[in-house]
């Protein structure tokens, strides 16, 4: 149910505090994305990991094969732990998901830094993909099915922010010790990673489960316990969670039970199941991957002076991006046309640096153009297109198989990200192709048919409830419909407290 139209934001200081808790689990994954893009440019883990090589930018170099494992497995792992994710929530909360991705993240960051061999680099990678693709996941899925919908959108602008921040952060931080002679320089970035799980781990205790998943597994007092402990004081929270059950039901009713082929075989669920999935996507479809994870790297290659420095520019544009969504987007802008103009500005964006590196070559202007031109594409990917990719998919699945459909999006999320990260340095790298900036050629022709599917297929779901998205998917509305439809529970939820209020003014009379 939406929040009352006289209720602000501070009636629902419990649900923020809740929320802000949830939103650690983004900025650890962005802390473990800037770290790691970082060390790859560094002398410390170079002498390391890598080998002396003179005629580069840097003096030295890492072998491309390493390079590729050292960043994609920590999204072949994401896309392990995301894509059963379906099959843990059955019997597992989101919050002891949150518990073990905590765990997780600890015991993958000691294999990481109490040796120097890389075989314990590669698992520890691996292990903390598997602790990311839960942090991203769950936490999602808690906001999603927590929060009102007057605020998502907010919480979801805030899930992408703290992404940005903890990129930030971990760009700074490496930036701050590449400098240092020795492992230190590395180490001291990896001892980081300990901070936001044990954090998590405490506070994680101090709010509730999520109510819809309560509900969903039976336990409807619990469930509004939760509900009551995330809304304000007065707010109508047996009739939210009676809405949340009767929805429940009547989708059990329609499908005679919970089963992950619902996903494929029901016709509406398939349909929510396709734009659930390719919504998450459209970040790996922007190009944005690369970027993230070896903009250290790239930038350095690219003969770019401060490389790191640059690195720090590039995240909090970025977050700039975010604030300015966040300020004015959120309110009165439309999702579908927000990351269409994004996808087709980080496609421009990318064809421009790619044609003047291939004309002008590593010159100082290349570089003031790659830096100017990268700046502005982040600003356009964060405030256009991760927030609302994500926010998207998670809205989009039924609540039944909510589990199952995010699941399986993130997963394809992290498997194209994994497939970027894993074939970007045969790209970018001097010992393979050496195409550095040039690899703006292949974002470009994928940004346009990611903005063609959004005006084509992604449906309108700003301002509604799980249950109005419920309803209007039910009725097989077209995309371009959802916008402008009126939904009956909406307007049945309208009559009752027009009724409500029309009985307390009676009551006043008399």
């Amino acid at each position: 149910m939406a929040p009352k139209s006289d209720e602000t934001w501070k009636s629902h200081w419990k649900c923020f505090i809740a929320c802000g808790i949830i939103v650690l689990s983004p900025f650890q994954y962005g802390v473990d994305f800037g770290l790691i893009g970082g060390l790859q440019a560094m002398r410390g883990f170079l002498e390391v990991y890598g080998y002396e090589a003179p005629g580069t930018a840097l003096g030295w170099n890492i072998d491309t094969t390493r390079q590729q494992l050292i960043s994609s497995l920590m999204t072949l792992g994401a896309f392990i732990s995301s894509g059963t994710a379906g099959i843990t929530a059955a019997y597992v909360s989101r919050r002891q998901c949150l518990w073990i991705a905590c765990f997780f993240c600890c015991i993958a960051n000691v294999m990481m830094m109490a040796t120097e061999s890389i075989g314990a680099l590669y698992a520890g990678r691996f292990i903390i993909g598997l602790a990311n693709g839960y942090f991203m996941t769950f936490s999602q899925l808690y906001i999603q099915e927590s929060s009102p919908a007057r605020y998502r959108g907010w919480f979801l602008t805030a899930f992408q922010f703290f992404t940005s921040f903890g990129t930030l952060i971990g760009t700074i931080i490496d930036w701050a010790t590449a400098g240092r002679p020795d492992k230190s320089a590395y180490l001291i970035p990896l001892g980081m990673i300990y901070i936001v799980p044990v954090i998590m781990t405490v506070a994680l205790f101090f709010i509730p489960e999520s109510p819809r998943w309560l509900i969903l597994m039976g336990r409807y007092d619990k469930g509004v316990e939760s509900l009551r402990w995330l809304r304000p004081v007065g707010a109508d929270v047996n009739f939210e969670a009676s809405e949340i059950r009767a929805a429940i039901d009547k989708e059990r009713e329609l499908s005679s039970g919970v089963s992950v082929l619902d996903m494929f075989t029901n016709p509406i669920d398939r349909r929510r199941t396709i734009l659930s999935v390719c919504a998450v996507t459209l970040q790996a479809a922007s190009g944005s991957m690369f970027i993230i994870a070896y903009k250290a790297y790239f930038l350095g290659m690219s003969k770019v002076a401060n490389p790191f420095g640059m690195s720090n520019v590039l995240s909090a544009m970025g977050i700039l991006a975010i604030f300015f969504n966040s300020l004015i987007v959120v309110r009165y802008g439309r999702r579908r046309v927000i990351m269409m103009v994004g996808l087709a500005l980080c496609g421009v964006f990318q064809l421009i640096i790619a044609v003047v590196y291939d004309r002008l070559g590593g010159t100082t202007a290349t570089g003031q153009v790659l830096v100017g031109f990268t700046c502005v594409y982040m600003m356009s990917y964060n405030g256009m297109i991760a927030t609302y990719a994500w926010l998207a998919g998670g809205e989009i699945p039924t609540q039944r198989l909510r589990s199952y459909t995010f699941g399986l999006a993130a997963a394809c999320g992290f498997f194209f990200a994994w497939l970027t990260t894993f074939t970007a340095p045969y790209f970018i790298n001097p010992a393979s192709l050496n195409w550095g900036p040039r690899y703006g050629f292949i974002w470009f022709p994928s940004c346009v048919v990611a903005a063609l599917w959004v005006f084509f297929y992604l449906p309108e779901t700003k301002g509604r409830t799980l249950e109005e998205i419920d309803e209007m998917f039910e009725a097989r509305l077209p995309a371009r419909k959802f916008r402008k439809h009126v939904c009956v529970g909406h307007v049945t939820q309208q009559a009752a407290e027009k009724k409500e209020v029309s009985e307390e003014e009676v009551e006043k009379v008399c």
